[in-house]
């Protein structure tokens, strides 16, 4: 039985995927395999499968069980190029979750969407307006997903934006990090859990294809967009900005102190890389870019990763698929990098064929 016959249609599908990942009848590889051309192998398939159930298991107690409510729609503004909605989304029964969802004037009907994933900063007013706003290190990208015809939505996530619920957005995630701890949950898998969930109400608009969908972040959100790419087979195409860490490079750095406490996934050690998580991608499109000065990413983890990915990317006949760059700066994004972000948008979101 294939994921899709579980459901009367499509859409339903898609509303419903998290309960089919929790109660195991999604066979995760199996959608990936519908979307990937050509084909990865089968014996890869299945390995990606159980590999990413482990990875989903680590995450503490999720709420599978939490059927989502119909979103809420607070505001609608005009802005040049595009239509923005506010919404108030239901994505995890403990609390509402503000997001953005902007719509190009200009795009494709079906349209390919993006996931924009905040970083964090230590700017937790900020979130998800981070998308219209940006920040010093990246300029927004607004105008860019209304250029590119990208519908593209941004939620705050756990203690960010309009979900900073402590006037110390620090203390108010340490606290967060803790309470979780103590009801078997884990604040970076509720954080993961939402943006999965996201992704849901994404593909369920109808302005969207299902087939076209990105995940995009800095940083923070970077991290969150190879591990829901790893996580979710839906993703088309991943593409992150100054944060592909590997954990035992970090550790020989000493800079565990450079990411946040979010950051960090009991006995994650225990079972998984970096390396090893970024293989639940492959042979999707995958695009990383960061900075050789980033004490976040230090430069050596960041090639080890990318000569652990190459070759099974070779292996799959999709090597043009997997950029791993390193550059002459900090954490930041450049110029280049954006260039290269906008080439891999065209060619993998834009250009690719919308589904029939």
């Amino acid at each position: 039985m294939t994921p899709l016959t579980l459901f009367s249609n499509r859409r339903e599908f898609l509303r419903n995927s998290a309960a089919a990942v929790a109660s195991g009848a999604f066979a995760a590889g199996s959608f990936a395999a519908e979307q990937s051309s050509p084909q990865a192998s089968p014996g890869f398939i299945e390995r990606q499968i159980q590999r990413r159930r482990e990875l989903w298991g680590l995450l503490g107690d999720l709420p599978w069980r939490h059927r989502s409510g119909p979103a809420k729609l607070v505001k609608t503004e005009k802005h040049d190029g595009y239509t923005l909605e506010r919404l108030v989304l239901d994505l995890n029964g403990e609390e509402p979750v503000p997001a953005l969802l902007l719509i190009p004037d200009k795009r494709q009907t079906p349209a390919p969407g993006l996931l924009y994933i905040h970083w964090h900063g230590g700017m937790y007013g900020l979130g998800k307006e981070q998308l219209l706003k940006g920040v010093d290190s990246q300029p927004a990208y607004a105008p860019v997903c209304a250029e590119k015809g990208l519908v593209t939505l941004a939620i705050d996530s756990w203690c960010f934006g309009e979900r900073q619920h402590a006037s110390d957005g620090h203390m108010g995630e340490e606290d967060a990090f803790k309470l979780m701890l103590w009801k078997g949950q884990v604040l970076f898998g509720m954080m993961m859990f939402d943006e999965f969930r996201a992704l849901d109400y994404l593909a369920s608009r109808p302005e969207v294809d299902p087939q076209r969908l990105g995940a995009f972040g800095m940083s923070m959100g970077a991290t969150k967009a190879w591990w829901l790419a790893a996580l979710d087979p839906r993703v088309s195409v991943c593409m992150d900005v100054c944060c592909l860490t590997d954990f035992d490079a970090l550790i020989k750095a000493r800079a565990l102190h450079e990411h946040g406490i979010y950051y960090y996934v009991p006995s994650l050690l225990k079972h998984f890389q970096t390396a090893q998580i970024n293989e639940l991608i492959v042979p999707r499109p995958h695009l990383s870019v960061n900075g050789r000065r980033d004490p976040l990413t230090p430069p050596a983890g960041v090639e080890k990763i990318r000569d652990y990915l190459l070759p099974l990317y070779r292996q799959q006949g999709q090597e043009r698929d997997c950029r791993i760059e390193l550059f002459e700066c900090g954490h930041v994004e450049l110029p280049e990098m954006r260039k290269i972000i906008l080439e891999w948008t065209d060619r993998y979101l834009v250009q690719k064929s919308p589904a029939s």
